[in-house]
């Protein structure tokens, strides 16, 4: 039997401050194709008075349907007068990811989403190793998104936002799935890839992207 997933806490808020602590995660490292998409997640302690929150972990391990739920709950109380949480996302573009790298480009879709806070915090907590610098304290925590509450809900916003950007995509280049892959190198992306050539949504920077640059076929 699989161990019950860790639930992420709000110790960090507790030590720091509600409303002064936002945690950051991001979605699309990974993918061949498409942003790079960062969410920034500020609560307040009334968060646990949302129904279905103690149902929330690392984004990777809910079923679509469930992250779903979830972000249209936690969208639904952001605009309530006194919202229990304050969010925003952002993202960096292909051209922008091909041009610094994608963990430059990470980065920088992160200070954006920070940036565009209606809040200033005091304190970043962020999922991973750590490599994002600010004029405010970041912590690094790895594997954030199972420790920190405010590290989960953003993972949730935003992966469940850069897939609605790759099913938007879908619909102009449909022949490499991106509606069910994402832009991850699939069997089938691979395939598509290197039937058609790479789309303007293609990360040329990406060796399976490059090495189909270098041999294109004819279409």
């Amino acid at each position: 039997m699989s161990p019950a997933p860790i639930a992420p806490s709000t110790a960090f808020e507790e030590q720091y401050g509600w409303g002064k602590t936002a945690g950051v995660d991001e979605a699309g490292c990974g993918p061949w194709a498409g942003p790079v998409v960062a969410a920034v997640v500020v609560l307040l302690p009334h968060i646990w008075e949302v129904a279905g929150i103690g149902e929330v972990h690392d984004s990777k391990k809910l079923s679509d349907a469930r992250r779903r739920k979830l972000v249209a709950v936690l969208t639904d109380v952001s605009h309530q007068p006194s919202p229990p949480l304050i969010w925003r996302v952002a993202q960096a573009s292909v051209a922008e990811i091909d041009t610094l790298n994608i963990r430059q480009a990470n980065f920088l879709a992160m200070k954006r989403a920070i940036a565009a806070l209606p809040v200033a915090p005091k304190t970043i907590v962020l999922d991973g190793t750590g490599g994002l610098e600010l004029c405010i304290p970041v912590i690094p925590l790895i594997q954030g998104d199972q420790k920190s509450l405010s590290i989960a809900v953003a993972s949730l916003f935003a992966k469940v936002t850069r897939d609605d950007l790759m099913v938007q995509l879908h619909q102009d280049y449909p022949l490499y799935g991106w509606a069910s892959n994402k832009g991850y190198g699939t069997a089938d992306h691979h395939h598509a890839l290197k039937c058609y050539g790479p789309t303007p949504h293609h990360r040329t920077s990406y060796r399976p992207v490059q090495a189909v640059l270098s041999g294109r076929p004819e279409r």
